[in-house]
Parts: structure tokens; sequence; C-alpha cells
């Protein structure tokens, strides 16, 4: 498995604070068979600032300290970048990563809201042949009491990635309740970790899979894997399979989801 958005790096952000939080991680990740991780520490939040230099640096250690230890996880380059006003310009110096050295960027919005600058980003984004994803829109108060709000982003052509906790009910019911509204709808295209630490925010990305295989079908959970690694390797998403079951029955999805 293929974990596209984590905090595993030390000392960044509010994830990993050690060299041991790091390695501790990589190896419950690598309990749960999960193989490649990008690390993606906050950037530009008003709390966090993580250049793209810095974390490539971070990076490489890791992996050296990683193969060291004899730990079976190679972890990739990326950052959650905070929607801001500079955005295309920081870019232009170079202070942006993309994950994985690919055209996918992970794109953070605010919790309380959708940002009006978001949909003029998506598609200066687009023009520059980059692909934003959302990370965990099913926390954003406005998509919650508003789902369609997030099928316009994606019509504009940005991605959208769930956590794991949140489809697992690690945050509330009612973010539990929103995540899988997505789901269903056809609105999210990833699933990932999110996580921070191995105790208080773990991975859990089996078990979330696990459950998108029984709530939704094997060929949503197969959706989900292939698209975490079409990242890494810079390929299109698959297509969504075209209907979810619901209480045996056959519920056809949205239409307005996107396709690259």
């Amino acid at each position: 498995m293929i974990d596209i958005h984590t905090h595993i790096l030390p000392g960044l952000d509010d994830g990993a604070q050690t060299w041991e939080d790091t390695m501790n991680m990589a190896r419950v990740a690598a309990s749960e068979g999960i193989t490649t991780i990008i690390a993606t520490p906050h950037h530009a939040n008003g709390r966090y600032d993580n250049i793209a230099s810095e974390v490539v640096e971070h990076t490489k250690h890791a992996n050296e300290q990683l193969i060291a230890a004899g730990i079976p996880v190679t972890i990739l380059p990326g950052q959650e970048i905070r929607m801001h006003y500079d955005f295309l310009e920081a870019w232009y110096r170079t202070e942006l990563l993309p994950l994985a050295n690919s055209k996918y960027v992970l794109l953070e919005m605010p919790s309380s809201r959708i940002p009006q600058e978001i949909y003029e980003l998506i598609h200066e984004l687009k023009i520059m042949k980059l692909k934003p994803i959302i990370a965990h829109p099913e926390r954003n108060a406005e998509i919650m009491k508003n789902p369609e709000r997030l099928g316009e982003l994606i019509d504009l052509g940005a991605f959208a990635q769930v956590t794991t906790h949140s489809l697992l009910g690690g945050f509330g019911k009612r973010i539990e309740k929103s995540a899988w509204s997505l789901c269903k709808n056809g609105l999210i295209h990833l699933v990932s970790s999110d996580a921070h630490h191995v105790e208080r925010r773990g991975f859990r990305l089996r078990e979330a899979y696990n459950v998108i295989s029984e709530r939704l079908g094997r060929p949503w959970e197969t959706y989900f894997l292939n698209n975490a690694q079409c990242v890494i390797e810079d390929n299109s998403f698959g297509t969504q399979p075209a209907s979810v079951p619901i209480e045996g029955k056959t519920r056809r999805m949205l239409s307005f989801f996107h396709k690259n």
C-alpha cells in the first residue's frame, strides 16, 4: 500500500517530533503493509513553513536511516500546502513541492470555509499542468454543509483525498458521516492516513480499505489503491466504479465527479 499524506518527518510540524518517532511510525507502517509513504509536512499554514529544499533533505536523511535500520519502507517528498496569497509566486520560487515529484499537489483549505481564491488557483494550476488534491474535505465545515461545493471544485480540475480516521470515526460521527457521503457520491479519489504519531494518530490504512471493501465494494477499494499508485508514478487516475451497493441494492453515483 501507498500512503500519500503523512507527517512522518521529525521536528517539522505537529507530526513526528524525533527520529525515534519517525522510525516507530515507519515500523508500524511496514507492519500494516505500507511500502511507500509520501511525507507531507505542513507548509504556509500560519504556524509551520517547510520549504521544498528542507523537506527534500529531511526525506533523504530519513531514507538513509530506514535502510540502516532494515525497515522496508520508502519515504518520498511532498508538502501539505495551505492556500496562501502568493501560492503561485512561491511555486516559481521553488519553495513548494508536488507529491513524489509528480504533477499532483496536496492542497489544504481552512477547516471553516472554502476560500474564494481557490477557484482561480485551481484554474491556474491546471494551466500549469498541475493536479491539485484537496486534503480531507470531509472536515471542511462548508463542504460538510454543502457537499456539492466540493463537486464544483472537482469539475474545475481538482481531486479529493479522504482520511482513514474520518472513515473510521476517529473525528466523531459528523465527520464520519461526511466522509462516507462524499465517497458514496463519487467525490473522493484517494484515501490516506494523515498520520501524525503511532499512538495519537496512526495510519489505519489497511483497516480503512477493509471497511471500504465491505461498504462500497471491492472495485472501490481497488480504485483507491490504484490511484495512490498513480500519484507516485505520475499517471492519470482510473475510472471510478459506476455504482455503489447500499443495503443490498445498487445506487448510481452522482454525475459530476471529475475525470482526468
